[in-house]
């Protein structure tokens, strides 16, 4: 009896300390609203201080990205591989729909991964919460993120995709990305500030995820049974396939390839871990922080 009760004491204890946690971020950003915008803007300035263009370069550098996959397998490859989705939709735009999420995905981790420890100027300052740098360093990746996803919808409608009600979804998916890898920066900015090695294992699985994210090929038609049900639990997989469902496949959020809907609720669960270890580590870590850096 008294090994239930502790237990049951234990679990209790553990979700407390788990709504504390999640009740901890928001009170810690109360009355920082105007300061958090500012700094999402210098970051984005202080990022390209020097440059002619200065932020553009943001939208540059992907815009070339994206000439190059156009070139490469539009007119180089003669419109790339054939496959169950190729066969309505040009290759293009397919990588287009893929790419928009990946390059705000890409940028979060980099760039949220080290971004207390480009930052340690707030750390010392009691007055600043730490958790606000994270705020500000996702928000500024998403302002750049509206400003691609606006030029490729232009592009998505002189092409023929005319705008319609699927379409809407761009605001769920978005607004999930930001707040999926905005969580997902409270456990690996303070990771990264007390490990560089860390901060180089992030650098070093970034290059090869985009290959294995389903920015350039159709995740639910891999032959291999195994790999296509892997790359479900992909959150990076996810996104790329929903914005594909808003811009291209003309498909709500729900409908899908698997029944049940295993997407959505694997996303789901992922979601929910990314936080509670987002609090877990952002609250274990962040007191250490000023000795650290």
């Amino acid at each position: 009896m008294n090994t239930e009760v502790h237990i049951s004491a234990k679990k209790e204890g553990f979700f407390r300390r788990i709504a504390e946690g999640i009740a901890q971020i928001p009170r810690e950003h109360k009355g920082f609203g105007k300061q958090i915008l500012m700094l999402a803007k210098n970051d984005l300035i202080k990022t390209y201080k020097g440059a002619v263009i200065g932020p553009f370069w943001a939208v540059m550098k992907p815009l070339f990205q994206l000439f190059v996959y156009w070139f490469a397998f539009t007119i180089g490859m003669n419109g790339g591989p054939r496959g169950p989705v190729y066969d309505t939709i040009p290759f293009f735009v397919f990588a287009m729909a893929g790419f928009l999420p990946w390059c705000f995905m890409s940028d979060c981790v980099s760039r949220g991964s080290k971004c207390i420890r480009d930052n340690r100027q707030f750390v010392n300052k009691i007055s600043f919460p730490v958790s606000a740098i994270t705020t500000y360093t996702t928000l500024s990746k998403f302002y750049i993120h509206l400003l691609l996803f606006s030029f490729a919808y232009i592009y998505l409608v002189c092409t023929g995709f005319m705008p319609n009600w699927y379409n809407i979804q761009i605001i769920g998916y978005a607004g999930l990305m930001f707040m999926f890898f905005w969580a997902l920066t409270w456990s690996l900015a303070p990771m990264s500030a007390f490990s560089k090695d860390f901060e180089s294992f992030i650098a070093t699985i970034m290059s090869g995820l985009f290959w294995i994210s389903g920015v350039c090929f159709d995740s639910y038609h891999i032959k291999n049974d195994f790999i296509r049900k892997v790359l479900l639990f992909n959150p990076m997989t996810y996104f790329c396939n929903g914005y594909r469902k808003a811009l291209i496949y003309n498909q709500w959020f729900f409908e899908g390839y698997y029944h049940p809907d295993y997407e959505n609720i694997i996303f789901l669960c992922e979601f929910i871990l990314v936080v509670i270890l987002g609090v877990i580590n952002y609250n274990r870590l962040r007191k250490r922080l000023p000795d650290v850096l």
